[in-house]
Order: structure tokens, then sequence, then C-alpha cells
């Protein structure tokens, strides 16, 4: 099945309700232990997470890591109202940013240029990208030895196998994320795609893995 690229954005109010409502809970819970697994006993004190979303895994972070800063970057308004939202009723307003940034189409803002990050993180964000190069040179711009884990959708098949991984994990979410779901995994690249992607940013040391039916894991250190 060749690539379909999908709208960068998710910045329609309902779409990004909608994701905000659906459970990711095992996806997500699976990055956070992967990210742990990677880096054992690691103590970072700036977290930048490039596609927050709607802020969970950042949360999730700042709670395990109360030393660290994190920098919830997104490019949509309306995934941002809903992470600001999360945030504040989490109470880390003082330990959890949201940023916007629509990764290359605008510079980086000011307010991450200063910023000292030892951890860079990204879920389900590269698959939305026309040019994946807009994550790759964030990530080969980062300090020497910062830890970096990009967790996203594998491009399946066939829209057959699409279609039965929809329903397998969201067959009982609503119509709007469904729809969503299957664009994401017509518009997700394949471990092949990402390594040749890689070598291409001066990234190729990093390690791709397949980490479940659907996801792959880049990870290692700038």
């Amino acid at each position: 099945m060749e690539r379909v690229p999908e709208p960068e954005l998710m910045d329609e109010p309902v779409q990004a309700l909608a994701y905000a409502r659906a459970d990711f809970d095992e996806p997500n819970t699976l990055f956070v232990q992967l990210l742990e697994g990677r880096f054992p006993g690691y103590t970072p004190r700036g977290v930048l997470d490039l596609g927050c979303g709607p802020a969970d895994i950042p949360l999730r972070l700042a709670q395990r890591w109360p030393q660290a800063q994190v920098f919830a970057v997104d490019g949509a308004e309306a995934m941002l109202r809903l992470a600001h939202e999360a945030i504040r009723a989490a109470g880390l307003e003082s330990r959890v940013h949201c940023v916007r940034w629509h990764l290359g189409r605008e510079p980086m803002p000011e307010v991450l240029a200063g910023t000292s990050i030892d951890v860079c993180i990204s879920n389900s964000l590269l698959h939305h990208l026309r040019e994946p190069a807009a994550l790759w040179e964030v990530l080969a711009k980062l300090p020497r030895g910062t830890a970096v884990a990009v967790m996203d959708l594998m491009r399946p098949p066939d829209m057959d196998r699409a279609r039965a991984i929809v329903q397998t994990y969201a067959g009982e979410e609503p119509e709007v994320l469904r729809r969503d779901f299957l664009h994401s995994l017509c518009a997700a690249y394949r471990p092949g795609e990402v390594r040749q992607q890689l070598r291409r940013s001066g990234l190729g040391h990093l390690q791709v893995e397949v980490v479940s039916d659907r996801h792959m894991l880049v990870s290692g250190r700038r």
C-alpha cells in the first residue's frame, strides 16, 4: 500500500476533542515504559515533547520526573487548548508548558531556543508530516547525548489490514476518530523508510524497532 498523506494538524475542535476523549492508555503506557526501559535511571531536567496533542504523555512524565520542566509542543491550537485544560486540572502549570509550533513551517519559538533539553520525545507526530525531515532536523540540532524516543504508527501492507486494526483498537470510538485513525495508518511510514530518513538526516545511529502490531520506536542518544 502506497503512503497517502493526511493533514498535518488536527485543528478541528470536534476532531481534537474526540482524540482527547479517546482511550489511548495502552499505547501511551507502552511509550512511557519503552522510554524508561531505554534510559533506565535517567533523571532529566528538561523534556521536549514534539506533537503533544492533549498532553497526556507530558503529564505522565512530569509526574514521574518531578525535577523536570516539560515543554509540550503542538501546531494545532485546538489541541493546545485541551492540553492547557488538562495541565491546569493536574495542577502542573509550573512545570508543563504548552508551546505552539508547526514544525517545518515556522522557526523554533524563542522560548525553546533558550531551553536546556536532555530528553526529546514524540508520539504519533511523524505520520502527520509531509516532510519527515521536519522532525529529524530538530533532533539533529539537539546537544550531543540528548536522549531521543520517537514512537509512531506503521503503515499496514494493505487497506484490509488497516481497517482491521481500526476495528480492533477503535471499533467503539466515534466515527471521526475511526476515520482519522484509518487516515493515520495510511499516512504512516514503514521502518525501512524511517531508517532511510534517519541516514539522510545524520541520525543513522538511532535504533528503529517494531514494538507492537502497529507501532515502531526510534530511540538512542543524539
